[in-house]
């Protein structure tokens, strides 16, 4: 427990206090640029979007800055649900609808490749985030069983993918002690894990691989003149290339990708122990859940027998007074039986969701590269973007082809005008979930 409590006082004061944080691995901190610095590549974001390129960078042989704003793993990448799905976060027969049966394919292949990337990291890196198979996805309406049932069809028949079944009813109640929902489907090559650790372990094996790493170092602006000049409040870095991988943080740091994504916040509580023959009552199989709400609720439980809960959220730039509160109820909607129950953290991030629901990765002008918008499905696509784009920065372009290619639309009425549009639309798909 050593290592728990150096981690607490070296960031406690800038991290949100969560669950996650409360059991994260040591790990070590990283200086605030000062000065003036050098590189190949500069990298904005210290997620698994920035990790990930800068590793992959620095393993491809280029001298690599990342600049962080707060802490490695501080934003959404150390505070979301932990599931690593399978697919992108648009279904298989939407994607044959939006870019055919063929580019469905190759994207359905992108995202095992994603789901292989972070599994073969936690292996290369001996990083300790309790990873472990396991997504069982969950139809609050009776008329959705059949979709589901057809989904897990249309894998096994036309994608050759044999890791997912069909749940009914009967079967899903004995899973997770209610009957609280359908049926569904579940995906043993789907896995979920401790986010926080999985992106502190990116970040040892990036410092160990010489990526220079500057963390408290916000980059207040960059401009391109034979080169890119990076600016923070107390130093410069001087790069040939700029990768942006900022997601839900972007701000006004880049308008021309601000308007393409829509900021929104989650939010998730962590129990008091539930005590394993608890937990394994309320799931069987120590699997993750999600179900089929728009405003979705997923959930599973710790290495120490707590069910981690997400649910609610909100498109404002702060989070709800109460937050345990907020979450708890609804919790108890779909657990009532843990009325009784402790909530020892309930905590909040801010994630990036495009038009589309796909990733939006591209670049403007040779020397600019992004990734950002992974809607809610970033431990998997987010972390193989950051490969996609150190590929394509190295001159292997196939993939980062793939993506910058994908239909990308603007949110209506752009970076200042989408909130409310946004609201409107999220009020109408809240109300159709309780229909």
């Amino acid at each position: 427990m050593t290592g728990n409590r150096n981690i607490k006082k070296q960031v406690s004061e800038q991290h949100p206090d969560s669950y996650y944080l409360a059991t994260a691995s040591s790990h070590d901190s990283f200086p605030t640029l000062s000065g003036e610095e050098s590189c190949d590549i500069c990298v904005v974001g210290g997620g698994f979007t920035g990790l990930s390129t800068a590793l992959h960078l620095r393993q491809a042989g280029f001298d690599v800055i990342l600049l962080e704003a707060n802490l490695v793993g501080w934003g959404a990448s150390g505070r979301n649900g932990g599931q690593l799905g399978s697919g992108q976060r648009a279904d298989q027969a939407t994607l044959e609808k939006m870019v055919g049966t063929a580019g469905a394919h190759v994207l359905w292949d992108l995202a095992e490749d994603s789901k292989n990337l972070v599994k073969q990291l936690v292996r290369d890196h001996n990083i300790d985030c309790d990873l472990k198979p396991g997504v069982l996805h969950a139809a609050h309406k009776k008329r959705y069983t059949e979709d589901y049932r057809e989904e897990a069809l249309k894998l096994r028949n036309e994608y050759g993918y044999d890791q997912i079944r069909f749940v009914d009813e009967d079967e899903m109640a004995e899973m997770l002690g209610m009957r609280t929902y359908f049926g569904g489907t579940l995906d043993m090559g789907a896995c979920h894990l401790h986010p926080l650790n999985l992106a502190l372990g990116m970040a040892g094996a990036c410092k160990k691989a010489g990526v220079r790493i500057y963390e408290n170092s916000r980059v207040e602006s960059y401009r391109e003149n034979n080169g890119i000049t990076v600016c923070t409040a107390a130093g410069r870095v001087s790069a040939r290339q700029l990768v942006l991988g900022c997601n839900g943080y972007l701000g006004n740091l880049e308008p021309r990708l601000a308007g393409k994504i829509m900021p929104i916040n989650n939010f998730v509580v962590a129990t008091e122990p539930l005590g394993e023959a608890r937990a394994r009552m309320i799931n069987r199989d120590d699997v993750a859940v999600a179900d089929s709400k728009f405003v979705i609720n997923y959930f599973r439980m710790s290495a120490d027998h707590r069910l981690l809960f997400g649910g609610g959220e909100n498109y404002t730039p702060g989070f709800p007074a109460d937050l345990a509160s907020f979450v708890r109820k609804y919790m108890l909607e779909i657990y009532p039986a843990l009325e009784d129950v402790r909530i020892d953290y309930a905590w909040g991030g801010t994630l990036a969701i495009t038009m589309n629901r796909l990733p939006h990765i591209g670049k403007l002008g040779p020397n600019i590269f992004y990734a950002q918008g992974f809607s809610g499905h970033g431990v998997g696509m987010a972390t193989l973007a950051g490969k996609v784009v150190a590929d394509a920065i190295s001159g292997r372009h196939d993939s980062f082809d793939v993506f910058e290619k994908l239909p990308t639309h603007s949110f209506p009425g752009g970076q200042f005008l989408r909130w409310p549009m946004m609201v409107l639309g999220m009020m109408y798909y809240a109300l159709r979930d309780r229909i």
